[in-house]
């Protein structure tokens, strides 16, 4: 099941790394026209690696109740048309939470791979999308992005308040097939920041909806009728060979 999500993840990963071969061919040069008749290029490929934190929302709680993990990314980003970008990325996350029921007294943590495709819509005009710029580069431009994916996970559920130590002992899990797959949804907001020609840097913060209850191992526990959710946040490096 891991090979076909790394599969799946990267399948649009390749077709966008494809299109590096034409970076300084006949597509880089090909102009192409807005609404407004003005030409630009589409491209370039910019490969994106990110570091940053994962949250969990679901039966057993939220902010406050989290044990935050680490995340960290890899992706690829492409310019299909002013304003917008098309992009894939596939990530490594960790996430827990204690029970907000002390009577209940739950916790877990899990070990997650995502893989997402996504189209991000940059707010402002960055003029260094034209073939012939009005003006220089934008330094800072504000996005939000939504796409779809999908999600390998693997929580494991206990009693306590804290995080799990090596002395831990895990609850019997609800389903026998973890790790286990589910679809996703991100919706989110980043701030890009121009560095050089070459090297961006990121902000982002994503929600991911899923298609499962058990992303905590918990649900038959407490509530089987809502589907748990996940946030991260990272701070993203982005990189292009050819500048621009």
């Amino acid at each position: 099941m891991k090979h076909l999500l790394l599969i799946s993840s990267f399948a649009t990963s390749i077709l966008l790394a494809h299109s590096v071969t034409a970076q300084e061919g006949p597509e880089r040069r090909r102009r192409h026209y807005n609404a407004q008749a003005r030409a630009y290029y589409r491209g370039p490929v910019r490969f994106t690696a990110g570091g940053g934190v994962g949250l969990y929302s679901g039966d057993l709680g939220g902010l406050s109740e989290n044990f935050p993990g680490g995340s960290v990314s890899l992706g690829l980003l492409y310019l299909l048309r002013p304003h917008l970008v098309i992009g894939a990325e596939g990530s490594y996350f960790e996430i827990g939470a204690k029970d907000q029921l002390p009577e209940r007294g739950l916790a877990f943590k899990g070990q997650n791979i995502t893989g997402v495709t996504f189209l991000r819509y940059e707010l402002i005009r960055d003029e260094s999308q034209f073939a012939s710029p009005k003006r220089g580069a934008a330094l800072v431009k504000p996005y939000i992005k939504a796409g779809a994916g999908l999600l390998l996970y693997n929580p494991n559920a206990y009693i306590g308040t804290k995080r799990p130590d090596q002395n831990t002992t895990y609850l019997r899990p609800e389903r026998n097939d973890y790790p286990a797959l589910a679809v996703v949804a991100p919706v989110g907001f980043g701030v890009v920041l121009r560095l050089s020609p070459r090297v961006n840097a990121t902000v982002e913060g994503a929600y991911y909806f899923t298609t499962t209850d058990h992303l905590d191992d918990v649900s038959q526990r407490a509530n089987p009728n809502q589907n748990d959710g996940y946030g991260i946040v990272e701070l993203k490096m982005e990189y292009s060979p050819w500048g621009r």
